[in-house]
């Protein structure tokens, strides 16, 4: 009897050696496919979810509409908290879940987080660029004539022109219909990804086999190398075809004392246009027109000529003649980009402060780094991965966010932990009623479309409102109670008074920058990341009983602020 029992013991004890042995292997050879489909490292750091930050009474009386069913019955969250908690609720809420896609505060910093790993789970990248042998022919796809290889110098750009990059979908049609549209002359790739316009080239070209990238979006065409442009000249069937920007009135202007100074060249001609001056200036690559009766001047913005004080139109209004022994002039936007301040790299070393910039979704994050990046000319980092902003040139997105090579790290965290991370912080604050709006939007829609009508007329719009808006408050609560170093930008002073506050963002970044870069940021001033044209219709989404929720929130944040000796929020957040 006991024979038999030894030889069942010891063949137990093999198979559990076995089994331990098989699941060990099966563990990382799933390990191994998993790395190598990804070609990268998952971004590591600190990423737990930030407790559940509670509101004063005042403000959470008036109805959070935040705590689930769990929270209800959490025995640590106090009775007061509980009070009006079923403002925005209907009957049907309790009973019937929401949307798959609404997440909870901290349901959306877990997205948030992985939205990397989501990015090439389900999009993955493709092969790195490939290297040609043999310099190939020109796309066929393309209209335009293949002029040749140059070299460029990120200081000094051989063309000089506006700057487009997408470092997925590039190809020599889109780069050429770019540079069309602003009715440049010459179309550039560089890199397999980036584009450049111009209608000026230097008169020696390179060998052609030093640009031998792919394109990254269009396999078998030529599209530069590193400091190496292919240089396509755009076909006058091209330019016809394509839609063009036309000149932008900027305003009337009084002339500065010093014409010669301010105004690098000038046409004198018989009955001279806006077209024509607009034209020419284009092709000389100038960002401004200015005309004074029959004479046409080209300009960039400058301390001299900065374009802040614009007159009464009236005074420009009068005939050629009258308006040329005038001190005023009219001031047209060209369709070309200036590109003073398009210039941008990593910080060279390290940076010792580690700096946030910090918003709650929809409150222009995105916009303030693209002021950021062309007034200092270094990236941005970003604690998330966006594919589609990396996509059109914030390099800075696949960077690690604790690198410490970007100027600064985007972030919508709000827990203590998170926050001290941080050495310092801007603060941006942006009118609740805007941001829950803009973040909805983005939601439906992506960063440039508009949530459709039966977005806001659904279950999911209440819903989004009454978890959002408490996070809209306990953001901007929680970095004023544990942020270490806090600049408290408010959205709508920066839209307002661009230069100044940006200015002092910059200064608390510690970078010194010149005046005519910030006229520059100024003339370029919307970046690609703005919803463009008029929306489908102008909703007024918020019932009274949303309203009386955010202006509760809205009256908490403004005495926190005046308590942290700051000024209170600006005159339109006043409750409607």
């Amino acid at each position: 009897m006991a024979k038999p029992f030894f030889r069942l013991q010891k063949f137990l004890r093999r198979t559990q050696f076995l089994l331990f042995f098989l699941t060990a292997a099966y563990l990382m050879t799933g390990s191994l496919l998993l790395l190598q489909r990804a070609r990268v490292a998952l971004p590591q750091g600190p990423r737990a979810p930030s407790p559940l930050q509670t509101l004063p009474v005042a403000a959470v009386a008036l109805g959070v509409g935040l705590l689930d069913s769990r929270a209800l019955q959490d025995a640590r969250v106090r009775p007061e908290l509980l009070l009006g908690v079923d403002v925005l609720r209907s009957p049907l809420a309790r009973t019937r879940p929401g949307p798959r896609w609404l997440r909870s505060r901290n349901s959306e910093l877990r997205q948030l987080r992985r939205r990397w790993f989501h990015h090439f789970m389900t999009d993955p990248p493709g092969p790195p660029a490939m290297v040609l042998e043999a310099p190939p022919r020109p796309a066929t796809r393309s209209r335009g004539t293949y002029v040749g290889c140059f070299s460029d110098d990120g200081q000094e750009r051989t063309l000089k022109g506006a700057v487009f990059y997408d470092l997925r979908k590039m190809t020599v049609s889109h780069c050429q219909d770019a540079c069309a549209e602003r009715s440049y002359v010459y179309a550039g790739l560089e890199a397999g990804a980036e584009c450049y316009c111009g209608n000026r080239l230097p008169a020696m070209s390179v060998r052609p086999e030093e640009c031998n990238l792919e394109c990254k979006g269009e396999k078998g065409s030529v599209c530069g190398a590193v400091g190496r442009l292919s240089v396509y000249r755009v076909d006058e069937l091209q330019l016809g075809s394509r839609k063009r920007r036309t000149a932008t009135y900027r305003g009337c202007f009084r002339l500065p004392e010093n014409i010669t100074h301010a105004f690098a060249d000038s046409l004198a001609q018989a009955n001279v246009t806006v077209e024509t001056c607009s034209g020419f200036c284009s092709q000389k690559e100038f960002p401004l027109a200015v005309l004074r009766g029959w004479k046409c001047y080209c300009a960039y913005p400058t301390p001299q000529f900065s374009l802040r004080d614009a007159m009464d139109s009236s005074l420009c209004g009068q005939d050629p003649e009258a308006q040329r022994l005038a001190d005023y002039c009219e001031v047209y936007q060209t369709p070309v980009q200036d590109t003073r301040c398009t210039d941008r790299r990593f910080l060279p070393n390290k940076s010792k402060v580690f700096v946030a910039l910090s918003s709650f979704p929809g409150a222009g994050n995105t916009w303030a780094r693209h002021l950021i990046e062309h007034a200092t000319g270094f990236y941005t980092g970003s604690y998330y991965f966006d594919g589609t902003l990396y996509n059109k040139g914030f390099k800075g997105e696949k960077d690690h966010w604790r690198s410490r090579r970007t100027i600064c790290v985007k972030t919508h965290e709000s827990g203590r932990r998170e926050i001290e991370m941080f050495d310092s912080a801007i603060l941006l604050i942006r009118n609740p009623y805007r941001s829950l709006v803009a973040e909805f939007n983005r939601k439906c829609a992506g960063h440039l479309g508009y949530a459709a009508d039966r977005n806001w007329k659904s279950k999911e719009w209440p819903d989004f409102v009454n978890s959002y808006s408490s996070w809209w408050s306990s953001h901007v609560l929680d970095w004023l109670k544990y942020g270490k170093r806090l600049l408290v930008v408010h959205y709508e002073e920066l839209r307002r008074s661009l230069v100044p506050t940006l200015r002092q963002m910059v200064a608390f970044l510690n970078v010194s920058v010149s005046e005519e870069r910030l006229l520059c940021v100024e003339n370029n001033k919307e970046g690609s990341f703005r919803r463009r044209g008029r929306r489908p219709h102008d909703p007024e989404p918020f019932t009274p009983e949303m309203k009386d929720l955010i202006n509760g929130y809205i009256r908490t944040v403004d005495k926190a602020l005046r308590d942290h000796n700051w000024t209170g929020l600006p005159r339109e957040y006043v409750p409607r």
